[in-house]
């Protein structure tokens, strides 16, 4: 007779029991390993979407110029997405990356709550990190705070939802890949792709945070390498650098050199294609404390290493790819689990202990306000608005009468020495402005801790934000990151000595002098219960503010073809024959491309016949290609679209040809898609 536990029974498994076994099956939870199953001691997996959203006639995310507005595409715009799990405890985290200038918090809520339809309770505020590259060339308004849509001309619909779709897409990707797998970590310093942009308010630091940086900038590249079994299917490479090769003159979406470097890498190096359907590597190239890091060599807007836009930020973006391949090549395994706090802040209203303060006494933020110099921009990256210069600290100028909101007595002594120009946070009262409450997050991914932070760190803030959180978590300083750009978005922090210069940094520095230490505090307490293994009160998450988002665009009223046209005709055709090294161009009538987004698709084709069958070689998210919309009459809604191929010089000879495709919109309001293509040409 068989033992008591190996008998058969009719008993019924209690429900909570059914239910993991249901979620284990159905969401990827992982099992015990066996004696078979040994490749690693993570399940790791990775995903990659496309986040591009209206490629026209939208203002465009970063440089808050009213006239920057979309007009095409250079490269498309993609959310990076990593899921690791810890087989040991069942624990797991979500890492995201995507090219975009900022995660704001509306696009948190957004994709939390799409990860909810789908996966119940396994993805969730806590063990998902969200964090863009800075890039200074997409589409904007898809943030729920009207600072960051005001250049916009306010809320664009359809760009928030191919950021929210596309990010979510991505972890679901990565949530599907998901195999047995190991990580290694690697370190290393790159000096030839970055310049402190505000070297006068940096030397104000104390010695000891000075000489850390030598020459005045953050060097230090940290690389996370990710393989399958015996597959390298993945990195996250985070350095220093502003995303702003590019400049604010560009009206052409672009991920800019970070997202050259991961483009590089990807489609160059590993073969990826971004519109076939199979999983392919994934390298994300993140920023960090890059609040005063510029990629602009020569400290001023689009020059350096060359004069050329474009090529300087292949330049800075081949520069970071290539000391990332370094690193990766000879990463050292990791161990340890996986694990993630996060604490919501209301960061108007924090009393800072003097443990934190330059002084030793006790200090409190303030509710926000955006100073004078703010509106200069950064002059080494992109000036913003003429006759606002930076280190403004004396009263407002006459010429500034027209744009001040009075700020209290109180306040402004609060912000000393500020030039308070609009108190956002107490007109946030009325209607979200800028933010309050923040999410404040630490991830730790086997021995990196990410400290996830919601605006863009100097290098000398971020140190001490890293110190402070090595400090409580007995780890040593390069073993903590802090992840810029993360979860949502409040502008600038800056050391207390920083502030006091008012630079453009210090202008965008919310919360007052204090706003840095308030941090550290923060981050300490969370990383106690990080350390702890404890429970951690989260605080009072942001409303959403979904309901009352507006806008000033008019959408789409109809679309026409020019007279004796139909949709997709050739209004221009190319050349019979071209060198490799020169440019091809078409023209086709075209509808607008708000119309469609085509996110996860293509406006354009380059197509070659191999053996009687045209085959695409390259769409509209490769570097050699551009699609540009112009529109021709406003009164009869004509358009065209100017498609661009820079051939190069490795290009195989044959027979090619050029494919628009597009949408149109009529009286009515019907959208119905349509494709173009040109002729037979060759390139020898």
């Amino acid at each position: 007779m068989p033992p008591p536990a190996a008998r058969r029974s009719r008993r019924r498994l209690p429900v909570t029991v059914l239910t993991a076994v249901l979620a284990a099956v159905t969401l990827g939870a992982p099992s015990p390993a066996s004696a078979s199953d040994t490749a690693g001691e993570y399940l790791i997996g990775r995903g990659i979407s496309d986040v591009t959203g209206e490629a026209a006639e939208t203002g465009m995310m970063g440089y808050s110029s009213f006239d920057q507005k979309t007009s095409g595409i250079h490269q498309r715009q993609r959310s990076r997405a990593f899921v690791v799990v810890d087989r040991a405890s069942g624990k797991r985290v979500v890492y995201v990356n995507a090219d975009l200038a900022m995660i704001f918090q509306s696009v948190r809520q957004g994709v939390l709550a799409r990860l909810k339809e789908r996966y119940g309770s396994l993805y969730g505020e806590e063990n998902v990190l969200l964090s863009a590259t800075h890039t200074h060339s997409g589409p904007g308004g898809y943030s729920h705070n009207v600072a960051y849509n005001l250049s916009v001309l306010g809320f664009q619909k359809k760009t928030y939802r191919a950021i929210v779709d596309g990010i979510t897409d991505s972890v679901a990707e990565a949530h599907q890949d998901l195999k047995p797998g190991t990580m290694s970590l690697g370190t290393g310093t790159l000096t030839n792709a970055s310049v402190n942009r505000s070297r006068a308010a940096f030397d104000r630091n104390p010695a000891a945070d000075r000489a850390a940086f030598p020459d005045a900038i953050d060097p230090a590249m940290t690389v996370l390498r990710f393989r399958q079994g015996g597959e390298d299917v993945g990195a996250i490479n985070w350095f220093a650098t502003h995303n702003t090769s590019i400049t604010n003159k560009n009206t052409l979406i672009s991920p800019d050199n970070k997202g050259y470097a991961s483009y590089a890498w990807e489609h160059g190096h590993e073969g990826v294609r971004y519109l076939d359907d199979t999983p392919g590597f994934v390298a994300a190239f993140p920023n960090t404390n890059a609040g005063d890091m510029s990629p602009n060599l020569n400290l001023k807007p689009g020059s350096g290493p060359t004069e050329d836009e474009f090529e300087n930020a292949r330049i800075i973006g081949e520069r970071q790819l290539d000391k990332a391949r370094e690193i990766h090549r000879d990463a050292e395994p990791v161990a340890g689990g996986v694990d993630s706090r996060l604490a919501y802040v209301d960061m108007e209203d924090v009393t800072v202990g003097g443990a934190y303060t330059p002084d030793g006494e006790e200090h409190r933020t303030c509710p926000a306000v955006v100073g004078a110099s703010t509106l200069a921009g950064s002059v080494e990256d992109g000036p913003a608005i003429p006759l606002f210069e930076e280190g403004m600290r004396t009263p407002i100028a006459p010429i500034l009468e027209a744009l001040r909101v009075d700020t209290p007595s109180w306040l402004a002594a609060c912000q000393y020495p500020k030039a308070s120009l609009i108190p956002t946070g107490l007109l946030s009262d009325v209607h979200p402005v800028t933010p309050k409450r923040l999410p404040l997050q630490i991830m730790k991914i086997g021995e990196l801790h990410l400290v996830a932070a919601p605006g863009e760190f100097t290098i000398a803030s971020g140190l001490r934000v890293r110190r402070t959180v090595a400090e409580r978590l007995g780890v040593p300083l390069d073993r903590v990151l802090l992840q810029g750009y993360a979860n949502a978005y409040s502008q600038y922090v800056t050391t207390p000595e920083e502030y006091d210069t008012q630079n453009y940094e210090g202008g965008s520095t919310l919360y007052g002098r204090y706003t840095l230490p308030a941090y550290q505090q923060e981050y300490a307490r969370i990383a106690d219960s990080l350390r702890a293994g404890t429970a951690l009160d989260r605080g009072t998450a942001p409303p959403d503010e979904s309901g009352r988002q507006f806008t000033f665009q008019t959408g789409v009223v109809y679309d026409n073809p020019p007279s004796g046209k139909s949709f997709g005709s050739v209004l221009k055709a190319p050349e019979g024959s071209y060198a490799r090294g020169s440019t091809a161009t078409a023209e086709f009538a075209t509808g607008h491309p708000k119309n469609d987004v085509r996110r996860g698709s293509t406006f354009l084709e380059v197509q070659r016949l191999e053996n009687g069958t045209w085959k695409r070689v390259l769409d509209d998210g490769d570097w050699e290609t551009t699609y540009r919309w112009t529109r021709l009459n406003g009164l009869t809604g004509t358009s065209k679209a100017t498609i661009t191929w820079r051939i190069a010089p490795d290009t195989a000879p044959g027979a090619y040809r050029i494919v628009h495709h597009g949408d149109a919109k009529s009286l009515l309001g019907k959208i119905t898609p349509f494709t173009g293509a040109t002729g037979t040409f060759t390139v020898r």
